[in-house]
């Protein structure tokens, strides 16, 4: 590996080997997120960033680090909380977010490139009728190739299911890490060959997402005092075939104590529910949340409330987020549970570990069925700790991923099989792409998470 000369083919590309800038650009939300992956993230940077501002410069960059075998991570703006933007091999951090215009808007799709914040794409799809399906919890902050890279689900998924699911993908372009990189389109299910998959299978420049129709919606917080009468409204929104439902997310007290901003909308000891359902679908809510011992405490148009950011920003990866600035020690596990039994599932949860700490659930859609993800939230004491919760919390019939370790296979939220593995080799012959992120049997020595006694969200029992 020559990291000079791979330098000297790429000399007139913004490039840089601060020391400060590298580290920086060497980190994303995982130090946060997991104590155990902290750990194994420790003193791990890149040597260089690199930030190309067409394709045809990525090809250049793809081509001159398969030549001097240099590891190069796609990144974008590091909002990701698995380890997916931490570097394991140093090499160069490929930074995507001067590839960020919109390639193709028209009818019910949209073609950008991966460096367009989410917010953008999404605006520029309003502009003309038609809105994005779905989102994180981060979309005025990340990238469009970060959330099809390395996320999975988002605002929108209680409608319309996770990203993997058939339709909500349209097409990927990447270009493959090789001497003579390739340009590859995928279509079909073929994207899912890339998506989530941490950068690990080729460079995505350029994604086609599908669009809904753009609605006005309505954002509002809904207490209760009782958790199943809270979880049993959350499920009757989510599952009311009728309504324009964008979110539900279902927050046992003390959870909601922790959302600060919300603070004179929160009242003590009441379990919340935060929807997000489309104006002419306001007064079915309202009567949903009267008949299961509801109060309304607050709605208002999307985005606009006085508490200085969106509702959906108290949801999935955010809600998590805002709980770690009240106590950096909390974490937890995520789990999915039995469409087939939902409520059940939840009851046992709530009984089992109420003492432990607060249950939060964000309902979705995945391979068909609607579910919920989600699992308490409690002070970490160690891994052997987690493991023994996530053997009790699947004893109840919760399946789990992996949100403390690094590898895609090991994480649990994609199946990895022989055809996954032959793309990858195709796209990346040299092992160069985030390397050592697909899964554990790619490292000497897998990070302490991987071993944890996790089932993965891709059973049979999840789409029976």
């Amino acid at each position: 590996m020559s990291l000079a000369d791979f330098r000297t083919l790429i000399a007139d590309i913004p490039h840089t080997d601060d020391p400060a800038l590298v580290r920086r650009k060497s980190r994303d939300m995982t130090v946060g997120f997991s104590p155990i992956l902290r750990e194994q993230a420790r003193d791990r940077t890149a040597e260089l960033v690199v930030s190309p501002r067409t394709r045809d410069e990525v090809i250049r960059i793809a081509a001159a680090a398969a030549r001097h075998r240099i590891a190069v991570l796609p990144r974008g703006l590091g909002t990701c909380n698995w380890g997916q933007g931490i570097p394991l091999a140093g090499g160069i951090i490929l930074e995507m977010t001067g590839l960020d215009r919109v390639v193709r808007n028209e009818g019910d799709t949209i073609r950008v490139e991966p460096g367009m914040v989410i917010e953008a794409v999404d605006d520029a799809a309003r502009a003309r009728g038609r809105e994005l399906r779905m989102f994180p919890s981060s979309k005025r902050i990340s990238t469009i190739g970060g959330f099809v890279g390395g996320g999975h689900v988002g605002i929108g998924s209680v409608a319309w299911g996770i990203l993997h699911d058939r339709g909500n993908l349209a097409a990927l372009q990447a270009i493959s890490l090789e001497e003579t990189p390739r340009i590859v389109e995928l279509r079909g299910s073929e994207v899912n060959l890339m998506h989530h998959t941490y950068g690990t299978t080729g460079i995505v420049t350029e994604i086609e997402l599908p669009l809904a129709h753009a609605q006005a919606w309505r954002e509002a917080v809904v207490d209760f005092e009782d958790f199943m009468d809270a979880a049993r409204f959350g499920h009757a929104m989510a599952s009311a075939d009728g309504l324009l439902v964008k979110m539900v997310a279902v927050n046992a007290w003390p959870y909601p104590s922790y959302f600060t901003p919300l603070a004179r909308f929160i009242r003590d000891g009441r379990h919340t529910v935060h929807v997000i359902v489309a104006e002419p679908s306001a007064v079915f809510f309202e009567e949903l949340a009267a008949e299961h011992n509801g109060t309304i405490v607050y709605q208002g148009p999307e985005g606009m409330g006085d508490f200085g950011r969106p509702l959906y920003e108290f949801s999935f990866g955010h809600a998590r987020f805002h709980a770690n600035k009240v106590n950096p020690k909390l974490l937890t596990n995520i789990g999915i549970f039995p469409h087939n039994d939902i409520l059940g599932a939840v009851g046992r949860v709530y009984a089992r570990f109420r003492d432990l700490g607060p249950l939060r659930l964000d309902f979705k859609r995945m391979d068909g069925q609607l579910t919920c993800q989600g699992a308490p939230l409690f002070e970490y004491q160690g891994p052997e700790h987690m493991a023994r919760f996530i053997e009790e919390l699947q004893s109840e019939g919760v399946q789990s991923a992996n949100t403390h370790t690094m590898h895609v296979k090991e994480n649990g939220m994609k199946p990895i099989t022989a055809r996954e593995r032959a793309f990858r080799a195709a796209m990346d012959p040299h092992g160069l792409c985030n390397p050592g992120k697909f899964e554990a049997s790619d490292v000497e020595t897998a990070d302490i998470g991987a071993s944890l006694p996790t089932t993965g969200w891709h059973q049979p029992a999840l789409a029976s």
